[in-house]
């Protein structure tokens, strides 16, 4: 029993230490490489395979400077008012968000910029403790070893924006007919007000609800500072 205890703590740390150097690899060559595919991409385009909805994964990777500004304010105004601020949980949404959720029955979440592109490279989709605990982790490895303006560029390349649609550019020229780079504050609002639930709301015929939205998010994009990221 001994030897079999000794045998397991042997590769066990080995499993560790493994993993720990292949995800710190990653997230390194990730810093600079454009990530090619994520599991969710990979996932949703397995569903269609087996559906009569199937759809293809449609993106175009573009440079931060190739993405309006617009629509970096409106992500931040929208999903995470402090992401230049926190380092990648933002302690004070979490609690508003907890004390919501014990009165009422409408959930919100507290998940950061930075979280979400931690689990849209990293992981699947899912609320188990175990998928928690790496979005935390990874969320951690990307703060360190990615600045501020890189985890923007990934969010806005691959976060899913429509059926079979990732990334700003994709999104912009499926929506609006013209580049990332051309979207206006309003298209980019909309944008951002869809993100909640992409694959439901058209940014192209956008609902009374996501009109409302879209005001908002416009009302915030003008009183949080401006994103900022240094030369």
């Amino acid at each position: 029993m001994k030897k079999l205890f000794q045998r397991l703590t042997f590769w066990l740390k080995r499993l560790v230490l493994f993993f720990f150097l292949s995800t710190l690899v990653v997230t390194l060559l990730y810093s600079f490489l454009r990530v090619p595919l994520t599991p969710l991409m990979v996932i949703r385009w397995g569903e269609g395979l087996f559906s009569d909805k199937g759809v293809g994964i449609s993106k175009t990777w573009r440079p931060i400077g190739e993405i309006s500004p617009n629509l970096v304010q409106a992500v931040v105004a929208s999903e995470d008012n402090r992401f230049m601020d926190h380092f990648g949980f933002d302690l004070e949404a979490i609690k508003k968000a907890r004390k919501h959720n014990e009165r009422s029955k409408r959930k919100h979440g507290a998940s950061t910029i930075t979280q979400q592109t931690a689990k849209n490279v990293f992981l699947w989709p899912g609320r188990t403790w175990i998928r928690k605990g790496l979005e935390a982790y990874f969320t951690l490895m990307v703060e360190i070893f990615w600045s501020k303006e890189r985890i923007m560029e990934v969010y806005l390349n691959v976060i899913e924006m429509g059926p079979g649609i990732y990334g700003a550019e994709a999104a912009s020229q499926k929506y609006f007919g013209h580049s990332a780079k051309k979207l206006t504050r309003a298209e980019a609002a909309l944008l951002a007000a869809a993100l909640p639930d992409p694959r439901r709301r058209n940014p192209a015929r956008p609902t009374s609800y996501l009109k409302k939205r879209q005001g908002q998010i416009l009302r915030n994009m003008s009183n949080i500072e401006k994103v900022e990221f240094p030369d």
